[in-house]
């Protein structure tokens, strides 16, 4: 794939190189309400759960060889057609998965742009970085009116610079967990158009509530971690509920976020870049679906998978352990082809649009996050 091709957008116009990637670090009043937080503990962002990494073990794996991690051929997304987008969800509730964490929802005339990554790479190099495995499946001009762009954090896969440089004229504020708005404005957006969030607090858009609710991450685009927040997203209407994770290891929040918002009718949850030298960061396919239970998603749609090769398992492996894990555990799935459009209400059939890859399953690479 050409990584400027069809709907992918780079930053070089207007784009201050690496330094400018990197974004900017909270201050002045933003820097005085994150540290009002009740999640800021010592100089940082702290939820009180182990981040344990076993860096032997991850440096061992990232050696070996043979893994499938890109897909070859590249993966069948389908061009989102925008006319699609003209008429709205008979259920109330339509979801566009873009990709990566990348999605497009409309709930009961609310629609909102969830982690957009329309860029080629994720980093904040040109020439250097994970690079997708297909083209963006909706150009950045072929996009609908919305009323919010969504951030669950400020990691590269999730917030890129060339992408927000393209949306930063939409007319919509951007809504982030606290800190982020230092990053959007250093690239371009109006300090007013920017909401920053902290866990349990909503905004209300229309007749649609956005919450910001936690997650079991951590965060930064340099060396230094946790100066930003990370987040998940419930999105609660009048009739239809969507949940979505962002970027999260397990833990008793999901039982929370499921009492408080749920059920839902769909969660998206992360389901990838996992591995068992890292499990307090991301979660592995049998987590993600406890996660989905806990929550009260009727329908799991896994994201975080199929656009780029951030960890050391094979690209296929994420859905194929998901579907073992979830018809054991009674739970209700849903794949969708970058650039499919779907109402929950009638989820697409399962269609393995996926190839048949090596992958290991749970008894071989098990993910558990510590310190439950």
């Amino acid at each position: 794939m050409d990584p400027r091709g069809r709907g992918a957008v780079t930053a070089e116009a207007g784009k201050g190189g690496l330094l400018s990637g990197l974004g900017a670090r909270p201050a002045g009043g933003r820097l005085k309400r994150i540290q009002a937080s009740p999640q800021w503990n010592d100089g940082r962002f702290d939820q009180g759960l182990p981040l344990h990494f076993d860096y032997p073990s991850m440096l061992g794996r990232f050696l070996r060889i043979g893994r499938a991690k890109a897909p070859s051929p590249p993966v069948p997304a389908l061009a989102t057609d925008p006319a699609l987008f003209s008429v709205p969800p008979a259920s109330g509730l339509r979801v566009t998965w873009l990709g990566h964490s990348s999605s497009l929802v409309e709930l009961e005339g609310t629609r909102v742009l969830l982690d957009p990554m329309f860029g080629p790479r994720a980093s904040p190099l040109s020439w250097a970085g994970p690079l997708r495995f297909h083209d963006p499946p909706l150009a950045v001009q072929d996009l609908p009116h919305l009323d919010a762009i969504v951030f669950s954090h400020d990691h590269y896969d999730h917030l890129d610079e060339g992408t927000v440089r393209a949306l930063r004229h939409c007319g919509c504020p951007y809504i982030v967990p606290l800190g982020v708005g230092a990053h959007l404005e250093r690239w371009g957006v109006p300090a007013d158009g920017i909401v920053e969030m902290d866990w349990w607090e909503e905004r209300a858009l229309g007749n649609t509530t956005l919450a910001c609710v936690p997650a079991r991450h951590f965060s930064g685009r340099d060396f230094r971690r946790n100066a930003t927040l990370w987040c998940g997203w419930a999105l609660v209407g009048r009739e239809r509920r969507l949940y979505y994770s962002g970027d999260t290891a397990y833990f008793a929040g999901f039982k929370d976020i499921g009492t408080r918002y749920g059920p839902f009718d769909v969660g998206l949850i992360e389901n990838g870049a996992y591995d068992k030298s890292w499990p307090d960061v991301h979660l592995g396919p049998e987590q993600a679906v406890q996660a989905c239970l806990d929550a009260e998603a009727r329908l799991f749609v896994p994201v975080h998978w199929g656009t780029f090769s951030l960890a050391v398992h094979g690209w296929t492996e994420p859905v194929e352990r998901l579907l073992v894990a979830a018809p054991a555990a009674g739970v209700a799935v849903a794949v969708p082809r970058p650039g499919q459009s779907f109402e929950p209400s009638d989820p697409p059939p399962l269609v393995r649009w996926w190839p048949e890859e090596r992958w290991e399953r749970a008894a071989e690479a098990p993910v558990r996050s510590t310190g439950l």
